[in-house]
């Protein structure tokens, strides 16, 4: 967990300051003041790896000297008040080499300050704490004043707009991020503050050097004493509350590691002390949970908060998989498709299948769908259904522009799933038991927020479709939740890619959505469709001129440019506009601040809203054509046909829409496509870039990034799925006591749950369904592993189908045959107890999932496993599904008797009495059957002293056989 620290101060005469000697220090220079007519003398400053002063297009060359710099800048300054220099600190990740350090912060200085006019004297000191730890930091002093060939111009105002401050920092996060994911490193820094991030910690000021051989002296150093007094004082908080380390550090991952945790309680601490008292503290928590080691060989962590969040949307999810009351009549689902027929959508068989699935009634379907594989025409489809039936439908999804496309594609009415969780907070727009929710692009959403979704719907009585594809890009908050949810409950796919125009980039896509990303690559570069230039920047000309012309042959098609970084994408859009006002495709520019900076916009300018406003029916990432614009207002065509005009002093959340990121176009449908490939891409975000388009894709990289091709596909081949805390084997100190005693990890998951209280749950505590029963838990725990009982079912199958086809064959069944089907159980009841029983009572009831687990299908054998597990540990399921079999067969027997079919009646009958009997093994479902013996038909005087058992036994019918007369 790399630190995060960016702050920016004015050096200002007011307060007795000189920009010559602060140049001085932070460089470690002896530089002479002119106004002062003295030497500021820091050459016996340590520390400093790199200083540089760097000078914005057409300033004098002579102001490389630092010397002459500063000194011009105070001789310029004539009021005794003069603000004379702008300064920004920022912390650079320790996780990085000093070169990587210096590169990044030169880099960010570059794009940030220097290319919008400022001359920056930029150094990096590298210092070393108290603790003998690394703190690597830049200091960058900028001018305030424009610089052209004859010197200094007016003093530029809009540098001091305050805003720029939250930008700087936001940048300064993800270009940081950026780099940290180019170099493989496992860290990321959090811009917003900590009360944002939900982690009730104050937040701490930075403790400068100076301030640090002053308090080593003994000297009073404020600064110093107030970093470590917060630094103490979180310290206490998290000895005295672990949680609170815990909830921060699994935000946005759900597993960490030793290093994870101990960079974090050493940035909320007081000295070695102190740290090892935090330490002890989380790792002696009851909410601190050992997971056991990753692919890697590394322990991994989680919280129990983290678990139980897991286990309350696994419960929720399977509330809503075992009901069935969402179901859509077969007319009013051949209605549905017929009219879809009329609009010219003819759903291939992949998407007849999937509507089906989505429209048999259950309360939870998940379809996972290849990019582009028509998944929002097939809901289309499906919502006609669902309203011909009666039901409510909404759409919902992580991103605005996802919840558009959503609505465009299907008709169903989307919004964020943010909106939504705010109106349910206000007591708004409420689910209710006639409501269909849609989830789309459900592997970006985070464990918690599906949890918390999925519990109000399993409340509520509404059916939830999730629907998405767990490799295209992950959640940003922790946790892998639709894939988990997939794994356990299993669904529906669509393979069947439909967005490309041609067959082989289809087949390319769904080597992308399987993993092959070299093959990809390799089937586009074939085509004539990667071009690799010398370096980053003449590949990004090159793509600019390749969009230029395929704009001019084709300016009816729609486009866009994707890259990886906002950075990238700033140059990307100022380099294409410049190319439509070479080509006179803009009118006249009008200047305009927005939330990103300066911009100018022109009619015919592409540009994309970047926050949701409801009143103007945009969201985050919606496209669009400027049609009019003047200095306070501002006209435009959305992609979707639809005219928006608004007060730009309302509404200054936009910008160029040339460019965008990769993560802003998932969802997004095009007719041509160009990437910009960076170090920082994935196998994920690969896969979402080169999916994008109908008609064609091009792919750029220079070879300063990638030596050739075959890096390039190492990179963009990455694998950075998100784990769950549910996907590793815990383990703890009592772990190989417990497993001695016969108990297993599952049932000490489930003591630790008993033991302590859930927490309070805020604002949703309305929405979760009844917390079930550690009996309950017991038996409806995932599997620590879901493929690994999904493996041992499938086992299992295996061996008894092949024990059955032995049966039919009319030969004996083999000594190993039933060895390996023993084998197998074993292995069920290892992972959970009394899983064989499960599994016996499944294939029984279902035969023919025996098969289908046996071929590898065992989604469905596992959730039909889940509900026996759940019927055998609650006596009240087991009443229902005894008097529904009770009923079943009196019906049977009624009607084999008034057939004449005595020797079915027999069998019956006997069934019958096997079912009473079975009663004297099961003392609490007799008891509760007592409660319905008129659904068993008997009429029971009170206090008869008789058995259910044998009630029900007397009352089963005499039947005639034919050839044995009167029997029972």
């Amino acid at each position: 967990m790399a630190i995060y620290h960016f702050s920016v101060q004015v050096i200002g005469r007011a307060s007795g300051r000189s920009a010559v000697s602060a140049a001085a220090y932070r460089a470690g220079e002896r530089l002479h003041d002119e106004r002062l007519d003295r030497d500021h003398d820091f050459r016996a400053r340590s520390g400093v790896e790199h200083s540089e002063i760097m000078l914005p297009e057409g300033a004098p060359e002579q102001w490389r000297d630092r010397e002459r710099l500063w000194n011009d800048v105070e001789a310029f300054e004539k009021r005794k008040d003069a603000q004379i220099a702008r300064e920004v600190e920022f912390a650079i990740p320790r996780e990085m080499t000093k070169a990587q350090g210096i590169e990044l912060a030169r880099d960010f200085v570059q794009a940030e300050f220097v290319d919008r006019g400022m001359i920056a004297d930029l150094n990096v000191h590298w210092d070393i704490g108290s603790d003998g730890q690394p703190k690597p930091h830049a200091h960058v002093m900028l001018t305030m004043r424009e610089a052209g060939p004859n010197g200094f111009g007016q003093k530029v105002r809009d540098w001091n707009d305050k805003e720029n401050v939250e930008r700087w920092r936001e940048r300064w996060a993800d270009h940081t991020n950026a780099r940290l994911s180019e170099l493989d490193i496992d860290a990321r820094i959090d811009h917003r503050s900590l009360a944002d991030q939900g982690i009730d910690l104050e937040p701490q000021s930075k403790i400068g050097a100076p301030a640090q051989r002053m308090d080593a002296r003994g000297l009073d150093a404020d600064r110093a004493d107030m970093h470590r007094e917060i630094a103490r004082g979180n310290g206490e908080r998290i000895i005295e509350n672990p949680r609170l380390a815990l909830d921060a550090i699994t935000h946005s991952q759900a597993t960490f590691t030793n290093r994870d945790l101990a960079m974090f309680v050493h940035r909320h601490s007081d000295g070695q002390e102190q740290f090892n008292a935090a330490m002890s503290a989380v790792r002696g928590s009851p909410d601190f949970i050992a997971l056991g080691k990753d692919g890697r060989g590394e322990e991994r962590f989680t919280s129990r908060e983290m678990i139980e969040a897991e286990q309350r949307m696994q419960r929720a999810a399977e509330i809503m998989a075992e009901r069935e009351r969402h179901g859509v009549s077969e007319p009013e689902r051949e209605a549905a498709l017929r009219a879809g027929a009329v609009r010219g959508l003819e759903l291939s068989s992949e998407q007849r299948a999937t509507f089906d699935h989505v429209t048999d009634g259950r309360g939870l379907s998940v379809v996972v769908g290849y990019a582009g594989t028509g998944k929002s025409a097939m809901l289309g489809v499906a919502r006609e259904a669902w309203e011909d039936a009666g039901f409510h439908v909404r759409g919902v999804a992580l991103s605005g522009i996802a919840a558009e496309g959503l609505e465009n594609g299907s008709g169903i009415a989307s919004r964020t799933i943010a909106s939504m969780e705010h109106g349910w907070a206000q007591g708004r727009d409420l689910l209710s038991a006639r409501d269909v929710l849609v989830i789309d692009e459900a592997g970006m959403v985070g464990t918690r927020q599906l949890e918390r979704v999925l519990s109000h719907a399993a409340e509520a009585g509404a059916k939830v479709v999730l629907v998405g594809d767990p490799q295209q890009l992950q959640s940003i908050e922790a946790g892998a939740a639709f894939r988990a949810i997939h794994e356990r409950h299993g669904g529906v796919e669509i393979t069947e890619v439909r967005r490309q125009r041609d067959d082989w980039q289809r087949d390319v896509t769904r080597r992308l959505a399987t993993g092959r990303t070299g093959e990809a690559i390799a089937a586009y570069a074939d085509k004539g469709m990667v071009h690799a230039a010398d370096t980053r920047e003449r590949a990004r000309g090159e793509l600019v001129d390749r969009w230029d012309a395929e704009r001019k042959a084709r300016p009816d098609a729609s486009r866009i440019i994707l890259t990886h970084t906002n950075d990238e994408v700033r140059d990307l859009n100022t380099a294409a506009r410049q190319r439509m006002r070479e080509a006179a495709a803009l009118g006249d520019d009008v200047p305009m601040k927005v939330e990103r900076g300066d911009r100018a916009f022109a009619s015919g300018d592409r540009i994309m809203f970047l926050r949701n406003e409801r009143s103007l029916d945009v969201k985050n990432g919606t496209l669009g054509t400027v049609e009019q614009v003047s200095a306070g207002h501002m006209a435009v065509r959305t992609d979707d046909g639809r005219s928006v005009a608004f007060d730009t002093k309302d509404y200054r959340d936009l910008d160029h829409g040339y460019a965008a990121t990769i993560h802003k176009a998932q969802g997004m449908t095009v007719d041509r496509v160009h990437v910009l490939a960076t170090p920082s891409m994935d196998r994920h975000g690969a896969y979402v870039a080169l999916s994008r388009h109908r008609d064609g894709v091009d792919l750029h990289y220079g070879r300063d990034d990638f030596a050739d091709q075959g890096r390039l596909v190492r990179t963009l081949s990455r694998e950075r799925t998100k784990d769950m805390a549910t996907d590793y084997e815990p383990t703890d100190p009592a772990q190989a006591f417990a497993e001695r005693r016969g108990i297993s990890v599952r049932d000490r998951i489930v003591e630790i749950m008993r033991k302590v209280p859930e927490k309070a749950r805020g604002i949703f505590d309305g929405f979760r369904p009844k917390a079930p029963q550690p009996e309950q838990l017991r038996s409806n725990q995932p599997a620590l592993s879901a493929g690994g009982l999904r493996s041992a079912i499938e086992r299992y199958a295996r061996a008894l189908d092949e024990i059955g086809q032995t049966r039919e064959s009319g030969a004996s069944v083999m000594p190993h045959q039933r060895a390996a089907l023993e084998r197998a159980s074993q292995a069920l009841d290892a992972i959970r107890p009394d899983a064989s029983t499960d599994a016996g009572a499944t294939f029984a009831r279902s035969p023919e999932l025996v098969r289908e687990a046996a071929e590898g299908r065992g989604q469905a054998a596992m959730r039909a496993m889940q509900l026996e597990a759940e019927i055998r540990a609650d006596p009240f399921q087991r009443a229902d599904r005894f008097v529904q079999g009770w009923q079943q067969l009196q019906r049977q027997h009624e009607d084999l008797v008034r057939d004449g079919d005595f020797r079915g009646a027999k069998t019956a009958a006997q069934h019958m009495s096997d079912m009473a009997k079975s009663l004297q093994r099961d003392a609490q479902l007799e008891s509760v059957l007592g409660l319905r013996t008129r659904d068993l038909g008997l009429e029971l005087p009170e206090r008869t002293g008789r058995s259910l058992s044998g009630a029900l036994a007397d009352s089963i019918p005499f039947v005639r056989d034919r050839s044995l007369g009167l029997s029972r």
